[in-house]
């Protein structure tokens, strides 16, 4: 079952045992888009990690076998929750839903010193009422993983109200700003990503018993564990696997043969030790490759109207990771265990 596929969520209502009303149906698109959404800032956030996203790694329900429960688990549910949250509530902004409109429910109180609520505000409250509806449907299960699970769909959607934006307009005499009225906006998504990336970096571990879940004693026992953690972390069961080396068991493809980035004046830090990350302390080496792109420039435009240009060809160097020879008289370096 993957986010990718608007039949995941369309699925809920043609199944035997239908867990939302049909009347959800107009929300099936938006949800899908929102999931997209999800599954690409998913994979821009992680693109020069060693894990990067995979596909495999794309499902939101452990329904029909065993998923892993660790912090690359927590961190796509937690983005897939806060794309479907976010696309519901813009496209509630911008009209798409006869049911729902801006949140005024604040407006005309104070809300701080100089300033008043008012304006269009996001309907955020909206976005996760549907949200969670939808996203935490595919949660069935009564163990650990299924309250990990719940735990970081909640963290998603705490995320997106998290980051949202005051926007203000002043009133007064020739804009004078005697008083300012204020409304809160959805940021970029790049922003929301950005925020759950860092809580990845600092996700909780919980260690709970063996067999936890199988008795109502061990669900509430379970229960109140995720009930002590504040719901704006994330939280995993397992350690990450070794993301340096090959496990087709696990669907991993190991970082030999990755690309990775050493020059470019626009880099980030995080970026310009991708190399380093991905090959050296993978044990590889980084191998230097020439190639030839080729792409419109010049381009002019013609009365009327065409839009003409010609193909440039440029020589562009690329790094890759690959196996490293083994030093003479000494061992090969031994891969990294950090993701």
């Amino acid at each position: 079952m993957f986010l990718s596929k608007p039949s995941v969520y369309i699925s809920l209502f043609t199944c035997g045992k239908c867990l939302l009303s049909s009347a959800y149906l107009i929300y099936s698109s938006s949800v899908a888009a929102g999931a997209q959404s999800g599954i690409e800032e998913c994979k821009y956030q992680f693109a020069w990690d060693r894990w990067n996203c995979p596909e495999r790694a794309l499902q939101l329900s452990s329904h029909g076998g065993l998923r892993s429960a660790n912090r690359e688990t927590a961190f796509v549910h937690a983005i897939s929750s806060a794309g479907v949250m976010y696309t519901l509530t813009r496209n509630c902004s911008l009209g798409d839903f006869d049911n729902c409109g801006c949140d005024d429910s604040r407006n005309g109180q104070l809300g701080g010193q100089g300033w008043l609520w008012g304006g269009c505000s996001d309907n955020v409250g909206f976005g996760e009422a549907i949200s969670k509806q939808f996203v935490d449907a595919l949660e069935t299960g009564q163990d650990a993983r299924a309250a990990m699970n719940l735990h970081n769909n909640e963290a998603g959607r705490k995320a997106v109200k998290g980051t949202m934006k005051r926007t203000c307009k002043c009133h007064g005499v020739s804009g004078s700003c005697t008083t300012q009225t204020c409304w809160l906006q959805l940021p970029e998504f790049r922003e929301v990503g950005a925020h759950l990336k860092e809580k990845y970096h600092a996700a909780l571990k919980v260690d709970l018993l063996q067999g936890a879940g199988n008795s109502a004693a061990g669900r509430g026992a379970i229960a109140d564990t995720f009930r002590s953690i504040s719901t704006r972390e994330l939280v995993h069961l397992e350690d990450s696997p070794d993301y340096c080396l090959e496990n087709k068991t696990l669907g991993l493809l190991g970082t030999e043969g990755r690309e990775c980035l050493r020059r470019g004046r626009a880099l980030g830090r995080w970026e310009r030790r991708s190399c380093r990350r991905l090959c050296g302390d993978c044990g590889l080496a980084v191998e230097e490759r020439r190639a030839e792109t080729v792409s419109s420039c010049n381009c002019k435009f013609h009365w009327c109207c065409a839009v003409r240009c010609e193909q440039c060809r440029r020589r562009v160097t690329k790094y890759f990771c690959s196996r490293a020879e083994r030093p003479r008289g000494g061992a090969a370096h031994k891969p990294g265990r950090k993701p």
